[in-house]
């Protein structure tokens, strides 16, 4: 139980940062705290990351990342089915981490902490149980 501050912590800061990706994407940040302020712009950058896809399978990868980086906070910040949302979120920033890598070299994942964040996120997956969670309420 001692690690039930750091892990809750550990979800919301996951959940609250993805989600604020997202609403950069919808134009919800100020321009100068923007890095893309639309979807258009993050469709440009996807198709960046994704140059080896075709232009179509690049956009439905913006729009699904997108879902994903919406499902997958609220459900780390609800804790619910928190192990299945954190290999998710693991998975999904080890996906933009390798892109990055490809496409823009290696600093750019560094400055953007992609591959912390995914090793947080796997690092919250193998945890016994989660604290403050609808998975502790509805624990049997």
């Amino acid at each position: 139980m001692k690690n039930q501050f750091p892990q809750l912590f550990l979800r919301l800061a996951l959940g609250v940062t993805m989600l604020s990706a997202v609403a950069d994407r919808f134009g919800l940040w100020s321009k100068e705290n923007s890095s893309w302020g639309s979807m258009t712009s993050f469709e440009e950058y996807t198709r960046q990351l994704t140059f080896f896809l075709p232009e179509a399978l690049s956009t439905f990868s913006a729009y699904a990342a997108t879902f994903l980086e919406i499902l997958f906070p609220l459900m780390l910040i609800l804790g619910f089915k928190t192990k299945i949302a954190a290999y998710g979120t693991s998975i999904l920033l080890l996906i933009f981490a390798v892109s990055m890598t490809i496409a823009l070299g290696s600093k750019a994942p560094l400055n953007y902490s992609v591959w912390v964040g995914s090793t947080a996120a796997l690092l919250l997956a193998v945890q016994q149980q989660y604290s403050f969670s609808i998975d502790q309420l509805t624990k049997k």
